[in-house]
């Protein structure tokens, strides 16, 4: 499960990444603004994948905001029911989530409601930039005090080796990769070459 300190922090490139560098497949639940490129559009895009990898969305939302809000807009009720996980059929699986773990997905129930009944390991895409301490120590508290099981932290942005110290010492959570700045927009081999140089591959290995 794949999930962010905030919305735009990079969990779709670090989904592209992950389903690119171990031969996974992908599910983006929610996705809400459709005029753009999806997220499931951008992985299978980049990552190299084939589209049969790629999951259809249980929600296809129009208006770009908050899955509580724009489902309304559109006279939409999700609930914790409307979530099957897909048969694995034993190929990795990375499931993104909608903006961070706080986000409501109804007026009554939040994403991390979700995770923990869907009960998958999270990977929380992080920023390396100033506040990201803060934002994924909140976030890991979150997972934490609902017993949700926490992989890895991904780092995303120019390289700050205290930030990722200084997370991992506090939160006691392992960051098992960085992706750097990129200077072209990815594709699959410019994120196989991130993971096989800044990942700790053996993370991810079942």
């Amino acid at each position: 499960m794949i999930t962010g300190t905030h919305t735009g922090i990079g969990k779709t490139v670090a989904s592209s990444l992950l389903v690119a560098a171990l031969d996974a497949r992908y599910w983006k639940p929610v996705q809400s603004g459709l005029e753009e490129e999806t997220d499931s559009e951008f992985v299978l895009r980049v990552s190299g994948c084939n589209s049969d990898d790629i999951f259809p969305e249980r929600f296809r939302l129009k208006f770009p905001a908050s899955p509580h809000f724009s489902s309304e807009l559109e006279n939409i009720t999700i609930s914790l029911d409307d979530f099957h996980l897909p048969d694995f059929g034993g190929r990795n699986w990375i499931v993104e989530g909608a903006g961070g773990v706080m986000v409501p997905l109804n007026r009554k129930v939040l994403q991390i409601d979700w995770f923990k009944k869907a009960g998958l390991p999270v990977i929380i895409v992080a920023s390396t930039q100033l506040g990201t301490i803060n934002h994924t120590l909140l976030t890991v508290e979150s997972l934490k005090s609902r017993q949700i099981p926490i992989h890895s932290i991904i780092l995303n942005g120019p390289e700050n080796k205290d930030n990722r110290l200084t997370i991992e010492q506090f939160s006691g959570i392992s960051v098992s990769g960085w992706i750097p700045v990129m200077n072209q927009s990815p594709d699959r081999q410019i994120l196989l070459d991130i993971f096989n140089n800044f990942f700790d591959q053996t993370l991810f290995k079942s």
